[in-house]
């Protein structure tokens, strides 16, 4: 039996720890190697909450900032269990819980500072707890983003910590943009002011555009023994220069990538679509599920500030229920510049697409919370077009409605490394409208499971988004047996994690 432990920011295992796809990962991943019959142990940050109900296993002694810390490991119990499975938490008071679905934190005059500290500190009680053998003797860490790399920068410097070098390290890359980038020194969130006993290797560890900070994300690419990106074109896509907005590729550390490319310890694996459990909702209640989620938002202390739009929607979409629109097209994202660019840059062109939705009675659903500007203009825009619901939430319910009772799902990612919503809406046979990038050109076919647009210049892919827009609508108005071809062929597609962790087990974890 192989013995697994996975470290990560986020675990959808465990209720309310969650926030990107990265959640979804580090919960069906072990749940594919348990049913292989070895055994895997998940660990992350408690963020103050989430320990409560655990069971406290250990406590962790270490150094920090010339420091004794402590913290303490809880095995904690997951929505659902599998066997071989074992879920913990760490606990310290400052790992402390973000603003950002009360993970992450949001620090815009510093970006990465409280995060850092956190993951500083999770880190060095993880690598303590592997050495105090508190979950046995392993044969792989996989690591997930640049949260959970500070663990390979104390396995190369860390005089207490060389012992882990026997175990073979993974690294996933769910999110490059995201580098968690901190100064080396003169700062509280710093690596010399967390590790003063620690020669630090400037060259090894910094950042080429800030030569006096670290990168994180690039120490998983240039430490680990095998790096992972989590689909195949997106791998392609990084070996190469980014050139925003036309092109997003390695975001800088695309040497480090063709680096660990030609030393054959870098994979392109796509990851998988859990096919169970779909669809808890019935079909008939989009807008019954929409009111719903608005009246229960209205009732939150923290949505105040949006009551006046949230009672709009409500008064929107209550003509719908009687009224039904004949086509539906939907997003459900984050509300960031890597999924809705293109919408924020040239409004004039989504305004464009509701034009052309009025005429064929369509209405256009978004759902989604994130950064403050996107936010605001999707709510300007809402206010402004009747056929526009935009649902500023977030609601498990009205999620699965949109996945089941949409004609077309939308997904205009400026870049995207796999991608789940396009996966989610063909399982219920949903044709994507896709930019052609990442994981989007692994998963969706032009004209055969949906449709795709793509362009050299930035205003050729506008241009190319909206014919691609005329292209889909036609077809669904003017030829109903290709819908319904593409309809099957895009419910019948299967991304299986079955599929990837057999991948992983071969060229990953590299076991023959």
């Amino acid at each position: 039996m192989n013995n697994f432990l996975f470290v990560a920011a986020e675990n959808d295992a465990l209720a309310n720890c969650k926030a990107g796809g990265m959640g979804d990962v580090v919960r069906d991943v072990p749940r594919q190697i348990s049913e292989r019959g070895d055994r895997v142990h998940v660990v992350v940050p408690s963020y103050s909450r989430l320990h409560q109900d655990g069971v406290f296993k250990t406590t962790l002694n270490f150094s920090l900032r010339g420091l004794a810390y402590t913290a303490e490991l809880y095995e904690v119990k997951p929505k659902k269990e599998y066997p071989n499975i074992i879920h913990y938490v760490i606990h310290h008071p400052e790992i402390e819980a973000g603003d950002i679905a009360h993970i992450y934190h949001n620090d815009p005059e510093e970006p990465f500072f409280t995060d850092a500290v956190k993951y500083f500190i999770f880190c060095t009680a993880v690598a303590e707890a592997i050495k105090e053998k508190a979950f046995g003797k392993l044969d792989i860490v996989h690591l997930h983003d640049w949260h959970s790399s500070l663990f390979l920068f104390l396995r190369a410097y860390h005089k207490d910590y060389k012992k882990i070098k026997d175990i073979r390290v993974v690294y996933s890359i769910h999110n490059l943009a995201i580098q968690g980038i901190r100064p080396f020194k003169d700062n509280y969130s710093s690596l010399q002011n967390w590790f003063p006993d620690i020669t630090i290797d400037y060259m090894a560890l910094m950042d080429y555009r800030y030569q006096d900070c670290i990168n994180l994300m690039a120490v998983g690419i240039r430490l680990a023994d095998a790096v992972h990106t989590v689909s195949p074109s997106y791998k392609d896509d990084v070996l190469l220069p980014s050139s925003p907005p036309e092109f997003i590729g390695g975001e800088s550390l695309e040497k480090d990538l063709q680096k660990a490319e030609e030393e054959g310890r870098l994979f392109g694996i796509l990851n998988g679509c859990n096919y169970k459990n779909i669809n808890k909702e019935e079909k008939g209640f989009i807008y019954r599920n929409t009111v719903k989620a608005l009246f229960r938002w209205l009732q939150e202390e923290s949505k105040k500030y949006k009551a006046d739009f949230l009672a709009h929607t409500g008064e929107k979409t209550m003509e719908y229920v009687d009224n039904r629109p004949k086509f539906i097209v939907s997003s459900v994202a984050r509300l960031t510049e890597q999924k809705f660019y293109f919408f924020k840059r040239s409004p004039e062109a989504f305004v464009a697409i509701l034009e052309k939705l009025k005429k064929v009675d369509g209405i256009f659903m978004l759902l989604g919370t994130g950064a403050p500007e996107y936010e605001e203009l999707f709510r300007e825009l809402s206010y402004k077009h009747k056929n526009f619901i935009f649902t500023n939430g977030q609601s498990e319910n009205l999620i699965d409605s949109i996945y089941l009772e949409s004609d077309l799902y939308f997904m205009p990612s400026l870049f995207e490394p796999c991608g789940i919503s396009q996966m989610l809406a063909m399982r219920n046979g949903n044709p994507c409208l896709v930019h052609h990038t990442g994981g989007l050109k692994d998963t969706v076919t032009h004209m055969k499971t949906g449709f795709s647009f793509d362009g050299d210049t930035y205003d050729e892919k506008i241009k190319n988004m909206l014919e691609c827009f005329d292209v889909a609508l036609d077809v669904y108005a003017n030829d109903k047996p290709t819908w319904k071809k593409m309809q099957t062929a895009a419910k019948k597609m299967r991304f299986t994690w079955e599929k990837s962790v057999d991948n992983y087990y071969k060229y990953l974890y590299n076991f023959s």
